[in-house]
């Protein structure tokens, strides 16, 4: 059966030896040239690597100073990875409904839902589709509370001909795990919009020092080098940020596989499955992580496509269910996508 998702590895690591061996093996030189190959292919200078997306999402919550007992509104229809660590925090999750014709936020929902203790909107683009960024983004500044962009799906996505990371949200947190493009083994990254939390950022991640002062002369940890502000050790290892390079200059390639399926889903949903409706993109071209569509009749269809040799599946569950975050709400739009959803297998690891 095509599986639905598949860790992406390039066949030839020739440098992994050499680091193994070099007695380098902490952030170093490859994780610096893995933030400028992102770079580069985001179009965002302000990038930092870290060891997961958990950690990129502490970073990211840290650095913008949300705390225990503020308010985040957030989807959630999503992975439960990219909820969790507000409750980790303490912070509270407010619940926005989502358009059930895209599985993304609805900018009315989100307004509506704003209180005097939101400090920040936290946007996922489900399943690599990107949302309302515009709308979203708009509603933030007009607020003067942060967006941040939550890409654990969409590395690569493009929305109005710009990529997810440079669309003018605040903060765009990213997943490297294994089934992600492009795969560490495990990572992640944060893209900052503002030059100051970004150099805030980056001494968040690495126990709030400043290598740069951090030693003296003697390379003795000096006594001039204040830490003022409270950080996590979670850089990215030399290992993971040399895999990260290498599957870089595959991903223009393994992209254009997964968006050429998902074309070629189109064509077949429409001639064979009319009742069936392949997912919007709105003014984007998502990644096609998967490729979604809305059924009238979800376990008939995912059965269906199984007995046809796609691992067909809903992914997540509305993360409303869980207890975690507090009494079940009712969400029409989320109850109405959910029922519907399915996800196709779209990635690089097959042809149309």
């Amino acid at each position: 059966m095509i599986p639905l998702y598949k860790p992406y590895m390039p066949k030839h690591l020739p440098e992994l030896d050499k680091i193994l061996h070099s007695g380098a093996l902490a952030y170093g030189k490859w994780g610096r040239k893995f933030e400028e190959r992102l770079s580069e292919f985001i179009g965002d200078s302000n990038i930092a690597v870290v060891n997961s997306f958990n950690s990129a999402m502490l970073v990211t919550l840290t650095t913008l100073g949300i705390k225990s007992g503020d308010a985040v509104i957030a989807s959630p229809m999503s992975c439960l990875a990219s909820n969790q660590p507000f409750a980790a925090i303490g912070a509270k999750v407010i619940w926005a409904d989502i358009d059930p014709q895209t599985g993304t936020l609805d900018p009315e929902s989100v307004r509506n839902r704003i209180t005097p203790k939101t400090k920040a909107i936290f946007h996922n683009h489900h399943c690599g589709y990107p949302g309302y960024i515009n709308e979203i983004n708009s509603i933030g500044r007009e607020k003067e509370i942060y967006v941040i962009d939550d890409a654990i799906e969409a590395f690569g996505s493009k929305y109005k001909g710009k990529i997810i990371g440079n669309t003018g949200s605040d903060a765009t947190v990213f997943s490297f795990q294994t089934v992600r493009l492009p795969n560490t083994i495990d990572g992640g990254a944060i893209a900052f919009k503002d030059e100051e939390l970004f150099a805030k950022g980056k001494l968040v991640r690495d126990l709030g020092v400043d290598r740069t002062k951090f030693r003296n002369k003697l390379g003795e940890i000096s006594s001039e080098c204040d830490v003022s502000i409270p950080g996590y050790g979670v850089t990215l290892s030399e290992i993971n940020s040399c895999i990260g390079c290498l599957q870089i200059d595959q991903l223009d390639e393994l992209l254009t596989k997964q968006r050429q399926n998902a074309e070629a889903w189109v064509n077949n949903i429409r001639d064979s499955y009319p009742t069936h409706i392949p997912l919007k993109a709105l003014n984007s071209n998502p990644n096609f992580w998967i490729f979604g569509l809305l059924s009238p009749n979800k376990e008939e269809t995912i059965l269906h496509f199984r007995e046809q040799g796609y691992y067909a599946s809903g992914v997540h569950l509305p993360n409303n269910f869980y207890s975690v975050f507090g009494p079940p709400i009712t969400l029409v739009g989320v109850s109405e996508f959910y029922k519907k959803f399915v996800a196709l297998p779209c990635g690089w690891w097959f042809t149309k």
